[in-house]
C-alpha cells in the first residue's frame, strides 16, 4: 500500500510540478503521513488508510470548490471590467456629443472643434482619406511641402501620426463608408480606447489586491474624477489620448510579470504583452521617452535596493530600449529618439551593473556606500553617453525642453523665447491646489494618502533590511518578511511616487498620476496585508475584523460615490450645448473661397493648425514644436506681435514664402496672462525691448525704435500699405496679403 501511495505521490509531482497550490500541498502532506505509517498492526494500518482516504476526498472536494469559486469570481470580475470600460466609453462620447452637438453642426465646425495641435493631427487622417490611392497617400506624408512652406519634410519621421495612417487604411478597407462618416470612425476609435484604458486600470488594481472589487472601485474613481483623470472629450486627437491606454496595459503587464513563481509560458506571454504595449505607447506619443525614463528610474531604484528580481529588471530595461529603437526605425531613424535620455540611462545601468558585480554584499554601511557610488556612476555615465550621442548626431531637437526645465527649477532665469513660452503656459506650471480639493471630494485623495503612507513605511523597512543583510539574500526571501512589499506592489508604489512628483511640478502630466492614484488607492483599501498592518499597529488585529474591513470599506466607498455623484452625472448627460465660433468659421470659409489653393499662410501656431485642416493651405509654422528649425520659423513669424518695422516683418515672412498673414486681436491685446507672460512680452524681452505697461524691466532692456506691428498695421498707414494689404477682417481676425516686391 505504501508503494502505491509513493507512486501516486510521484505521479502528482510529475503532473503538477509541485507548484504553490494550497490544495496540492494539503494532499501531499496526507500522502507523506501515510508513507510513515508502520505495517506491523494491520487493523491500525487499515483504519489509518481509511481516515487518510476520507481526508483526501475532503481536500479534493475543497479544492474543487475553491477552483469553482475562483472561476466564478474571474468570470464575474472580467465581465464587470468589460462593462465598466464600455460604459465609460459611452459616457465620455455622450459628453462630447452633448457639449458640441457634434452630430448636427457643419463639417467645418467639427474640424474647428479640434483645436490647436489636435487639428493638425486630424488633418493627416483627412489627407490620407482624400488621396486617390494609399500609395499616393503615403507619398504625400513622406514628401510633404504644405506643413512647412518652402520645405519638404517626412511627416512619418517628424510626427507620431502612424495611428492616423492606420485608421485611414482601416476606413478605406472596411465596408463601413455608407454607414459611418470618417470623423465618427476616428472619434469612436479614441473613445473605444478609453474602454481599454479603464479596463487596464481595473486589471492592475485587481492584480495588486486579489479582488475585482478593487478594480471596480478604481474604475468608479476614474469616472467620478473625470476632470482630473482625462480630457479626451474635448481634446479627442491629442497624442496622450492615443498613448495612455497602451501605457496602462503595460503597467498591468509589468505588475503581473513581477509576481514570483510565474510559469515559463506565462512569463514569456507577459513579456510579449509588455513589449507590444511599450512599442504602441512609444509610437503614439512624442513624449514617450520622458515617461519611460521615469518608469526606468522607478525600476532602477527598486533594483538597487534589492526589491525587484535583477533578472526581471534587466528584461524591462531591454524591452524599453527595444521598443524605442523599433519606433525609431519606423520613424526613419528619428534622431531625437536616438539621443533620448532613456536609451543612455538604460545602457548606463546595464554597464554599471557589470562593473559593480558585488554591489549587494557587505554590511549596512558598506552596501550603502556601494549604492551611492553605483547611483553616481550611472548618472555620470548617462550624461556622458547622451552628450556623445547628441554631438555625433548634431541633435538640437529637445534642447528647448532642457532650457525650460533649467529655468523652471530655478537654475537661472532665461530670456529664451521657447523656454519662456512653456514656462508661461498654465499646463506647464505647478499643479493647482484645487486639484487636490476635487480629489478629496471623492475620498480618493484621503484613501491614497493612507495607502501611500502604509506602503511607503513597509517599503522603507524592507529597503533598510535589505541593506542590513550581510548575506545579500534574494528578493524572494525578503518579500516574505512581515513589513516588506511584494515586488509588484513595490513597483506600483515607486511608479505613483515618481509620477506624483512629475504631476505636482508640471500640471499637464497630472493625467499620468491621477489615473494611477485610482488604482493605488483602491488596491490599498482592498489589500489584506495593509489592513493587517494597520490593525496590528493599533492592537486590534483579528482575521475576521481584517476581512470585514477589506470588503466593507470599499463597498461603503462605492455607495457614497454612487449616492453623491450619480445625480451630477445624470445632470451632465442631460445638459445640451452647441459649438459656436462664427468668426473662425467665417475665416475658414473666406480662405476656401477667396485664396488660391497654393497660398501660404502665416500666423499663430494654434490657428494655423485649423487652417491646414479646414482649408488644406500651406503653413509657415505649426504647433508640433519638437524641431529646432520649426522653432526658429515660429519666432520669425511671431514678430508680427513684436515692436518691429513693417519692412523687417515683410522680409521675415516672405523669406518663409508667406502670401497671407493672419493677425488675432486675442494675442495682440492679450489679457489672459499677467504682464511678463503675454506673448508680446516674451517677444519684447527676447528682442531686448522693455515691456508695455507699468512694472519693472531688466536694466539692460531698451525702448524699441518702432511701435508694435500688430497695433500699428490697423491704422492702415502708407508705410504699412506698401507691404501689406488688408483683405479680410471680422471681430477676431485680420488677414493681410503680402506684396510681392518692396
Amino acid at each position: 500500500m505504501s508503494g502505491t501511495v509513493a507512486a501516486a505521490g510521484s505521479f502528482l509531482q510529475g503532473r503538477r510540478g509541485w507548484k504553490s497550490n494550497a490544495c496540492e500541498s494539503d494532499i501531499m502532506i496526507s500522502i507523506r503521513q501515510r508513507k510513515g505509517v508502520k505495517t506491523t498492526e494491520v487493523s491500525e494500518d487499515h483504519a489509518a488508510q481509511e481516515e487518510n482516504v476520507k481526508l483526501e476526498n475532503k481536500l479534493l472536494s475543497g479544492c474543487s470548490s475553491r477552483r469553482l469559486w475562483k472561476t466564478l469570481s474571474f468570470t464575474v470580475g472580467g465581465t464587470i471590467a468589460l462593462c465598466v470600460g464600455l460604459l465609460t466609453s459611452v459616457y465620455l462620447a455622450t459628453l462630447h456629443e452633448n457639449d458640441l452637438w457634434f452630430s448636427n453642426i457643419k463639417e467645418v465646425e467639427r474640424e474647428i472643434s479640434f483645436r490647436t495641435e489636435c487639428g493638425l493631427y486630424y488633418s493627416y487622417y483627412k489627407q490620407m482619406l482624400q488621396a486617390p490611392t494609399l500609395t499616393q497617400g503615403f507619398h504625400g506624408l513622406m514628401y510633404d511641402n504644405k506643413t512647412e512652406s518652402m520645405r519638404t519634410i517626412n511627416l512619418l519621421q517628424r510626427m507620431n501620426i502612424y495611428q492616423e495612417v492606420f485608421l485611414s487604411i482601416l476606413y478605406r478597407v472596411l465596408p463601413i463608408q455608407k454607414y459611418l462618416e470618417p470623423v465618427y470612425f476616428y472619434i469612436y476609435t479614441l473613445f473605444g480606447l478609453q474602454a481599454i484604458y479603464v479596463t487596464a486600470l481595473y486589471t492592475t488594481s485587481w492584480l495588486l489586491s486579489g479582488t475585482w472589487l478593487s478594480g471596480l472601485l478604481a474604475a468608479v474613481w476614474y469616472v467620478t474624477n473625470r476632470t482630473d483623470t482625462t480630457r479626451v472629450e474635448f481634446t479627442v486627437p491629442l497624442r496622450e489620448n492615443w498613448a495612455l491606454p497602451f501605457f496602462a496595459i503595460q503597467v498591468a503587464a509589468v505588475t503581473y510579470f513581477l509576481r514570483p513563481n510565474l510559469q515559463p509560458r506565462s512569463e514569456r506571454l507577459t513579456l510579449l504583452a509588455i513589449f507590444v504595449s511599450t512599442f504602441l505607447f512609444s509610437l503614439a506619443w512624442q513624449f514617450n521617452q520622458f515617461m519611460m525614463l521615469v518608469q526606468a528610474l522607478a525600476l532602477f531604484s527598486l533594483d538597487s535596493l534589492d526589491m525587484l528580481p535583477a533578472t526581471k529588471a534587466t528584461w524591462l530595461y531591454g524591452i524599453q530600449v527595444a521598443g524605442l529603437l523599433l519606433v525609431c526605425a519606423l520613424q526613419f531613424f528619428n534622431s531625437m529618439i536616438l539621443g533620448s535620455l532613456l536609451i543612455s540611462f538604460n545602457l548606463s545601468v546595464l554597464i554599471a551593473r557589470k562593473l559593480q558585480k558585488n554591489l549587494k554584499t557587505g554590511n549596512f554601511l558598506n552596501r550603502l556606500g556601494k549604492l551611492l557610488l553605483h547611483v553616481f556612476v550611472v548618472f555620470c555615465l548617462t550624461l556622458f553617453l547622451n552628450n556623445i550621442i547628441k554631438k555625433i548626431l548634431n541633435l538640437k531637437s529637445d534642447e528647448h525642453i532642457f532650457k525650460f526645465l533649467k529655468a523652471k527649477f530655478g537654475f537661472g532665469a532665461t530670456r529664451d523665447f521657447d523656454a519662456n513660452l512653456y514656462l508661461c503656459e498654465e499646463a506647464f506650471g505647478l499643479l493647482p491646489l484645487d486639484t487636490l480639493g476635487r480629489l478629496a471630494d471623492t475620498l480618493l485623495f484621503y484613501a491614497y494618502v493612507l495607502v501611500l503612507c502604509g506602503t511607503a513605511a513597509a517599503a522603507l523597512a524592507g529597503a533598510f533590511r535589505n541593506l542590513s543583510d550581510p548575506a545579500g539574500r534574494p528578493v524572494g526571501g525578503v518579500a516574505r518578511r512581515t513589513l516588506s512589499l511584494k515586488p509588484e506592489t513595490a513597483y506600483n508604489l515607486m511608479h505613483t511616487v515618481l509620477f506624483g512628483f512629475l504631476a505636482l511640478s508640471t500640471m499637464r502630466m497630472k493625467y499620468l498620476w491621477t489615473s494611477h492614484m485610482c488604482v493605488f488607492a483602491s488596491f490599498g483599501l482592498c489589500s489584506p496585508e495593509l489592513w493587517e498592518l494597520l490593525l496590528k499597529l493599533i492592537h486590534l488585529y483579528n482575521p475576521k475584523t481584517m476581512w470585514a474591513l477589506r470588503y466593507s470599506v470599499p463597498v461603503l466607498t462605492l455607495l457614497y460615490l454612487c449616492c453623491k455623484f450619480w445625480p451630477e452625472m445624470m445632470d451632465e448627460l442631460s445638459e445640451l450645448r452647441e459649438f459656436y465660433d462664427p468668426d473662425t468659421v467665417e475665416l475658414m470659409s473666406w480662405i476656401n473661397s477667396h485664396t488660391p489653393g497654393k497660398a501660404v499662410f502665416a500666423g499663430s501656431m494654434q490657428l494655423l493648425a485649423g487652417v491646414k485642416l479646414c482649408t488644406g493651405r500651406a503653413l509657415t509654422n505649426h504647433p508640433h514644436y519638437e524641431d529646432s528649425g520649426l522653432r526658429e520659423r515660429t519666432r520669425a513669424v511671431y514678430q508680427i506681435y513684436a515692436k518691429r518695422p513693417p519692412e523687417e516683418v515683410h522680409t521675415l515672412l516672405r523669406a518663409l514664402g508667406a502670401d497671407y498673414v493672419i493677425l488675432e486681436d486675442s494675442i495682440c491685446y492679450e489679457r489672459r496672462h499677467p504682464r511678463g507672460c503675454r506673448l508680446r512680452d516674451l517677444l519684447d524681452v527676447a528682442n531686448g525691448h522693455v515691456m508695455d505697461g507699468p512694472g519693472e524691466n531688466d536694466p539692460d532692456l531698451k525702448p524699441a525704435d518702432h511701435p508694435r506691428f500688430c497695433e500699428e498695421i490697423r491704422r492702415d498707414l502708407p508705410l504699412y500699405r506698401a507691404f501689406f494689404t488688408r483683405v479680410f477682417q471680422n471681430k477676431t481676425f485680420h488677414v493681410y496679403k503680402l506684396s510681392r516686391n518692396k
